[in-house]
């Protein structure tokens, strides 16, 4: 249960709508626009249509993003580390750099 409002909020809130305006609000031009406002959400919701439900157990776009990206990397991982090996075996010439990239300006 909420505890009662102190007696200076009470006197904020009084003076408050003391101070604002009252509404302006003609119930004529509110009902002329509910059936606008219908008729737009209905042209946004044919424009904009929700996506089809995506079963509970399928992986959602970032997830799916996140699982492509650790496999890429898996696999990078594994083909350094065979060259590595190789190269450490001698059956591959480790990789040289020429020189023009050694160095920067």
């Amino acid at each position: 249960m909420r505890p009662a409002p102190s007696d200076g909020y009470r006197r904020a809130l009084e003076a408050h709508h003391r101070a604002a305006p009252p509404s302006r609000v003609d119930p004529a031009i509110a009902e002329a626009v509910e059936p606008q406002t219908a008729a737009m959400r209905e042209l946004s919701r044919r424009a904009f249509p929700e996506p089809e439900t995506v079963p509970d157990d399928a992986p959602a776009a970032i997830e799916a993003a996140r699982v492509q990206r650790r496999r890429q990397g898996a696999a990078t991982e594994a083909a350094a580390l065979r060259r590595a090996r190789a190269e450490r075996a001698g059956t591959l010439s480790p990789v040289t750099v020429p020189r023009s990239l050694g160095r920067t300006a």
